[in-house]
C-alpha cells in the first residue's frame, strides 16, 4: 500500500505543470464559503418537503429530536473531520481524506462513491424543481408546461453560473440563502405567536416520542436535511487560510442546521398541534407549510414563499454543481479522470470541464426521465417521486458511507503519524461517529423500498442503493489496477495540489 503521507515521495511523483492545475487561492472567506456549503441544505425544500414527509410516512411525532440527536452525532463526526481539513487541502476532500489514512487504493474507490453520489444529489433536484416551475406557470400564468422544459434550462443555467468565478457564485447562493431562511424564521415566529389548539407543546422533544420500528428509517429521511455541511474542504484550495476557515465553518454549519431545523419543525408541530401533526402532513403533504403560512401570514407571503421554494431548489442545485466539478477536477488532477478534467477555466479559475460532465450529465438525466414521462405537466409521479426521491437517496446512502469512512480515515491517519496519543479524543469521537453512521447506513439500505416509496419485494429496494454498490467496487477496482500498472499515480492519489507545489519549489531550487 503506497504510503502517501511520506514527504519524501512527494517530489519524485508528482507531474503536475502549470498554474492551471491549481485552483485560485483567496476567493472565499468565512461568509462566502459557509454560505456555499448551506445553500446544499436547501432549508425551504426541507421544511416544506422532507419535514411533512418524515412526519407523514414514518408517524413519529419526535422527528424535532432527530434533529437534535443527528446534530451531535454529526459534531462528533467534524471533530476529527475538522481536524484533517487542517493536514490535507484537497477540492476532493473526502476521497483526499480518506486515502491518506487509509490507502490509495480506499481513496480511488471513495472517489468514484463521492462522484456518483454528488450527482445524484444534484440532478435529482431537477426533478422537483421543474414540477414546481410548471405549477408556478399554471398557477400565475394560467401556462401548461412541461416539468422537464425549466428542468433542462436550469441545468444550462447552472452549468453557465459553474464557469464564473467561485465567489460569484457564492453571492448569488447568498441572497438566495438569506431570502430563503428569513421566510422561514417569519414562519416559525408566527406560528409560535398562534399556536394550534395545544400551545407551545414541547412534546416533540420528548424522547417517548421516538420509540417505534420507524426511528430508524426516520433517521435517514432528516440526515439529508444536514448534507451540505461536509463540502467545506471542497473549497479548502480557494480559501486564504483554509486550516482555520474550514473547521470553523463546517462546526458553524452543522451547529446552525441541527439548531434551525429543530426549531422549524417544532414549530410545524405547534401550529398543527403535536397530536395533529402526522394527520396533517398526511393529508396535504408538501402543501402544509403553505396552508400554515396562508392562515397566519396571508397569501402574498405564501405566494413569495412558493417562488423562495423554487429558488432555493436552485441554489442546492448549483451548490452541489460546484462540489461535483471540483470533485472531478480533483479525479483529474489525480489519474483517476481524464488529466482534461484536471484543468481550470483561465479565465475564472473554475473547473470547467468539470462543470461541463456536471452538465451533461444532469441533460442527460433530465431527457431520459422526460421520455419515460408519459404525462409531463401536474403529475409529480416521474419528476418528484422517481428523479427527485430515487437519485435524492442513492445520494444520501452514498455520502453516509463516506462519512462513516472518512471517521476510520481520521483514526488511521493520526495512528500511523504516531499522533494517537495526542489526537486521543478526536480519535474517540470518530470511532462514535463512524458506529452511529454505520447504523445509520444499515437502516437506509433495509429501508431503502420505504425511502424510494417501492413496494415491498421491488427490485428498486436492492437496484438502487447497488448503484453506490457498484461505484465501491469499480472505484476499488480502478485503484488496483493504478497500483499495478501506474504506481506513481496510484501514489499521487490524495495529494493534490501538494505535489504541485512541491514541484514547484523544487523546480525553483534547481
Amino acid at each position: 500500500m503506497a504510503t502517501e503521507s511520506s514527504s519524501k515521495s512527494r517530489p519524485e511523483i508528482s507531474t503536475f505543470k502549470g498554474q492551471d492545475r491549481a485552483l485560485r487561492a483567496g476567493r472565499l472567506g468565512t461568509g462566502g464559503l459557509l454560505l456555499s456549503v448551506l445553500a446544499a441544505t436547501a432549508p425551504l425544500m426541507v421544511v416544506a418537503g422532507v419535514m411533512p414527509t418524515t412526519f407523514a410516512v414514518m408517524g413519529i411525532v419526535g422527528q424535532p429530536l432527530l434533529y437534535v440527536v443527528l446534530g451531535l452525532v454529526l459534531v462528533l463526526f467534524s471533530v476529527g473531520y475538522a481536524e484533517m481539513s487542517r493536514h490535507v487541502h484537497n477540492a476532493g476532500a473526502f476521497y483526499a481524506y480518506i486515502s491518506r489514512g487509509l490507502g490509495g487504493t480506499a481513496g480511488a474507490s471513495a472517489a468514484l462513491v463521492a462522484l456518483v453520489a454528488y450527482n445524484a444529489l444534484q440532478v435529482g433536484i431537477y426533478g422537483i424543481f421543474g414540477f414546481e416551475v410548471s405549477g408556478l406557470f399554471a398557477t400565475y400564468a394560467d401556462l401548461s408546461v412541461a416539468w422537464w422544459i425549466p428542468a433542462l434550462v436550469a441545468a444550462l443555467v447552472v452549468g453557465a453560473l459553474g464557469w464564473l468565478k467561485i465567489d460569484v457564485n457564492a453571492r448569488v447562493l447568498g441572497v438566495l440563502l438569506v431570502v430563503e431562511v428569513a421566510l422561514v424564521v417569519i414562519f416559525d415566529v408566527a406560528a409560535v405567536a398562534d399556536p394550534a389548539a395545544q400551545g407551545l407543546s414541547l412534546h416533540a422533544f420528548n424522547p417517548d416520542t421516538l420509540s417505534g420500528a420507524g426511528v430508524g428509517t426516520a433517521l435517514c429521511f432528516c440526515i439529508a436535511a444536514f448534507l451540505g455541511f461536509e463540502q467545506a474542504p471542497v473549497y479548502a484550495e480557494e480559501t486564504s487560510r483554509p486550516h482555520i476557515l474550514v473547521p470553523r465553518v463546517m462546526f458553524l454549519a452543522v451547529g446552525g442546521v441541527a439548531v434551525f431545523f429543530a426549531l422549524s419543525s417544532w414549530a410545524l408541530t405547534v401550529a398543527t398541534g403535536p397530536s395533529a401533526v402526522v394527520a396533517e402532513s398526511q393529508k396535504q403533504s408538501a402543501g402544509l407549510l403553505f396552508g400554515l403560512t396562508e392562515s397566519r401570514l396571508g397569501g402574498t407571503f405564501t405566494d413569495v414563499l412558493h417562488v423562495l421554494f423554487v429558488t432555493g431548489m436552485f441554489a442546492a442545485m448549483l451548490s452541489f454543481h460546484n462540489v461535483v466539478a471540483r470533485y472531478a477536477f480533483a479525479m483529474g488532477r489525480e489519474g483517476l479522470l481524464p488529466a482534461a478534467f484536471g484543468r481550470t477555466n483561465s479565465a475564472s479559475g473554475a473547473p470547467g470541464t468539470g462543470s461541463l460532465l456536471q452538465t451533461a450529465v444532469s441533460v442527460v438525466v433530465v431527457v431520459v426521465f422526460a421520455i419515460a414521462d408519459d404525462k409531463p405537466t401536474g403529475d409529480p409521479t416521474v419528476p418528484v417521486l422517481h428523479l427527485f426521491t430515487w437519485f435524492g437517496n442513492i445520494g444520501s446512502l452514498g455520502v453516509i458511507l463516506l462519512m462513516a469512512a472518512a471517521s476510520a480515515s481520521v483514526i488511521a491517519f493520526f495512528v500511523r503519524r504516531g499522533a494517537a496519543g495526542a489526537q486521543a479524543w478526536r480519535l474517540v469521537t470518530s470511532a462514535l461517529a463512524g458506529i452511529a453512521l454505520l447504523v445509520i447506513a444499515v437502516y437506509t439500505v433495509k429501508d431503502f423500498d420505504v425511502l424510494v416509496g417501492a413496494g415491498p419485494g421491488s427490485a428498486l429496494s436492492w437496484v438502487l442503493p447497488g448503484i453506490i454498490g457498484l461505484a465501491v467496487v469499480v472505484g476499488l477496482a480502478q485503484g488496483l489496477l493504478l497500483r499495478a500498472r501506474r504506481p506513481e499515480a496510484h501514489a499521487r492519489i490524495g495529494l493534490g495540489n501538494e505535489a504541485f507545489q512541491l514541484e514547484k519549489a523544487a523546480g525553483e531550487a534547481s
